[in-house]
């Protein structure tokens, strides 16, 4: 069972090119974090992402609603959107240009960035992994499978009390592959996470490491105030663990095999 486990991840591993992920700062700029990216500390990482984002700024920012996935992640895509339209105030909203900031962190590489203008404040944005540089083309758009694996990589870096913090985010795609370092660093796995913010209704869900009861940076003290739908131990409602402990293909219901299953998953490592 072991070797047919690690046998899937790593097929599902390097066949994995169409499949994204994310990472880079929020609320204030910093070195977007991509493969060979170097951040703050000087450690050489691909899925070390600074998190911190406000769990009000995933439902309270107006941009899902209003069809930013359909609509382009470029200058002109937000204009087509209506977002920077006359008479537009979306994006003078604080909380909809942070959910924007770590949306375009999460989605584009860290050769590119999303500038803007709101009133004459002008706002330039930096990509980070690259989950789907696509995305920001002229025309672009983000289908199913982009926005599942976008959702992931915000929900997995919300923060209960705003604290910006580094952590490792793994998950069933090369753009987070771990360096060596950052495996003997980040040590103490936390909790997966996984949805889609640009629906209706924005399914959020977060499964808990196995022997954890509790996910006190994202949900803070209390379970039950959780800004996700927490469903319990991932290793009943996962598949099966990746190569780097990351929990993969996991359920809406609390349990593998039933309900909806997402194949866009972020798994959380904290340093030790």
């Amino acid at each position: 069972m072991v070797a047919n486990r690690v046998a899937r991840g790593l097929g599902f591993l390097w066949l994995a090119t169409g499949a994204f992920a994310c990472a880079g700062p929020a609320d204030e700029p910093g070195a977007p974090v991509g493969v060979a990216a170097v951040v703050d500390n000087g450690l050489a990482a691909n899925g070390l992402a600074a998190n911190g984002l406000a769990a009000n700024g995933l439902a309270a920012n107006g941009l899902a609603a209003n069809g930013l996935a359909a609509n382009g992640l470029a200058a002109n895509g937000l204009t087509a959107g209506g977002f920077l339209g006359n008479g537009s105030t979306v994006l003078t909203d604080p909380m909809a240009q942070q959910f924007l900031k770590y949306v375009v962190s999460c989605a584009l590489n860290d050769q590119q960035s999303l500038t803007f203008t709101v009133g004459k404040t002008t706002y330039t944005f930096p990509g980070g992994l690259g989950l789907a540089p696509q995305w920001g083309s002229p025309h672009g758009s983000c289908d199913g499978s982009c926005q599942r694996w976008v959702s992931a990589c915000v929900l997995a870096r919300v923060d209960a009390a705003g604290v910006h913090r580094e952590i490792s985010v793994r998950g069933p795609s090369l753009a987070l592959l771990p360096t060596w370092s950052e495996l003997f660093q980040y040590t103490q796995r936390e909790a997966t996470y996984f949805g889609n913010l640009f629906i209706p209704g924005q399914p959020r869900y977060v499964c808990l490491s196995p022997g954890q009861t509790s996910d006190q940076r994202a949900c803070g003290d209390s379970l039950s105030d959780c800004p996700m739908t927490v469903l319990g131990s991932c290793a009943k409602d996962c598949a099966f663990q990746g190569l780097f402990g990351d929990f993969d293909f996991c359920s809406d219901s609390g349990r593998f095999g039933t309900g909806q299953t997402y194949a866009e998953s972020v798994t959380v490592y904290l340093p030790k």
